[in-house]
């Protein structure tokens, strides 16, 4: 465990590089690392503790976090002025790190409500859904006139609109059209809806029928679909839509919770305004979490390829088979002919704000976000929206953009989303509950409405990586049993709906 008093953090005996637990000011002598700062360090930011050659590469996790385009010497502050990205070979040694999992599956529950199907729902919304952003008004004016209006309901969580804005001006075939009917179709399947309404324009790209066929839903009690033109205007469309809910809400408020076993949770993990902490606590909290669950049968799904990148040899060598390993392989591949055809490059990160929190490269932010998938074995890889289906450590491919990443990881059937921050994200994700996990004391303390668990005490010395982490997983079964998360309270969920939209829009 870290000592109260050490103001670096090493991650490994081979590091060119510690973290500063705090700033250090210009002339600080770091006792255990026998170096002197050069200049102030920010807290979160690294300093180097032997020199490093220019073109030569700098190393965190012990793994290549970028090539020194100066020379660095022992004490110097290290960042984007004197490193940057490089290619270079990596070993995805396929396999190799594999090793057989512990399950204790039964052991830990939570109170879960058991749909029709068999399927386990963390919460109970009724769900108003669109195919194209010219019916984003009907569903809102559906949804709305049940705010604050379910006071006979106890046991519905609310009437949601879950709007995004495309659907037309888009190809009618391909892999746009494809992508947006799988994230619709799943949240009209999700559990956590118990019953859901499609409603369209009626003339737009992204046909209701079309969609329905495509992705197997029927017309049912539970899924009702219409169009604005169809039911002769807004106002009778409206009316439609507030008669189907009405019909649902006793039904639906007759769900019970009842224990059921973890194996049943689908926790998508995200991270967003990461810092240089994230790799250090909240996202090893969460990976540490993710293995109880994984142990006790559940899934956990980590996305965000462009945030992996540099990574994904730590990912390969966990998967199962090579042919899982290689299916990760050619999304990175996808990746970097996406973005090469759309003018831009795969280094484009970190962000200004993952800047400021002392993250220099893709690399090093890469290497810190896979924490949070644990250490369990990679049994599959999902395109996105792509329904999860196996049990365990999975991976599904979506963009960085948190929203998006999430909307993909939730229409594939997550009850839960796990977010860590390091700046401080707002975030919520409807009908899936969203807890974050603050990276560091000063931010919990600061945002503490929005965080829901601080995993700064590891960087204080207050509690192990293995600690924290059993005392998320226990918050888990809690949220997962009804308990509201900070964004739940203030209301978010409905706006981060984001569809990922490729193509040109024409």
């Amino acid at each position: 465990m870290l000592q109260a008093a050490d103001l670096t953090i090493r991650l490994h005996p081979e590091d060119d590089v510690v973290i500063a637990r705090m700033e250090i000011p210009a002339g600080t002598m770091l006792t255990k690392e026998n170096v002197r700062a050069a200049v102030r360090i920010p807290a979160g930011h690294k300093i180097a503790v032997r020199t490093v050659e220019k073109g030569k590469p700098v190393h965190r996790y012990n793994q290549i976090i970028g090539f020194a385009t100066q020379p660095i010497a022992a004490g110097d502050h290290v960042h984007v002025h004197n490193v940057a990205m490089a290619d270079f070979q990596r070993d995805y040694a396929f396999c190799s790190l594999t090793r057989p999992t512990d399950f204790f599956p039964g052991e830990k529950t939570f109170l879960g409500i058991i749909r029709a199907d068999g399927r386990v729902a963390t919460r109970n919304y009724i769900g108003i859904l669109t195919s194209v952003n010219c019916s984003a008004t009907v569903a809102r004016m559906i949804a709305r006139h049940f705010e604050n209006n379910l006071n006979e309901y106890p046991n519905v969580d609310g009437v949601v609109a879950l709007t995004h804005k495309t659907g037309c001006g888009m190809a009618s075939e391909g892999e746009a059209s494809d992508v947006l009917r799988r994230t619709i179709a799943g949240y009209a399947r999700h559990p956590n809806f118990f019953s859901s309404q499609l409603v369209g324009l009626g003339c737009e790209a992204n046909q209701i029928n079309v969609l329905m066929a495509s992705q197997q839903l029927k017309r049912s009690e539970k899924l009702a679909a219409f169009t604005i033109q169809e039911k002769g205007g807004t106002r009778k469309a409206v009316e439609n839509g507030i008669a189907r809910v009405k019909e649902m809400l006793p039904e639906a408020n007759r769900a019970k919770r009842v224990p059921v076993p973890a194996s049943h949770l689908i926790l998508g993990l995200q991270c967003g305004g990461s810092d240089g902490y994230s790799g250090i606590s909240a996202n090893p909290a969460l990976g540490a979490a993710v293995d109880l669950l994984v142990k006790n049968g559940g899934t956990a799904v980590l996305s965000e390829t462009p945030e992996i990148y540099g990574a994904e040899h730590l990912l390969t060598r966990r998967a199962v088979s090579k042919e899982v390993g290689e299916k990760l392989i050619a999304r990175i591949r996808w990746w970097e002919d996406y973005t090469s055809r759309n003018g831009n490059e795969m280094n484009n990160n970190p962000s200004p704000g993952n800047k400021a929190g002392g993250l220099t490269t893709i690399l090093e932010k890469s290497l810190g976000a896979v924490a949070k998938g644990g250490t369990t074995n990679l049994v599959d890889v999902y395109e996105y929206a792509q329904p999860v289906t196996a049990k365990g450590f999975v991976y599904m491919d979506t963009p960085g953009y948190d929203p998006v990443s999430a909307t993909g990881q939730v229409a594939g059937g997550a009850n839960m989303i796990c977010f860590t921050t390091g700046c401080g994200s707002a975030y919520g994700c409807k009908p899936a509950p969203s807890l974050k996990l603050a990276t560091n004391t000063p931010l919990f303390v600061h945002q503490e409405e929005d965080m829901d668990i601080n995993c700064g005490t590891i960087i204080d010395g207050t509690e192990t990586i293995q600690q924290a982490g059993e005392r998320f997983f226990r918050m888990i079964l809690e949220t997962a049993s009804g308990k509201k998360t900070k964004s739940e309270e203030f209301g978010y969920g409905e706006d981060e709906f984001a569809p990922w939209t490729l193509g040109a829009t024409m």
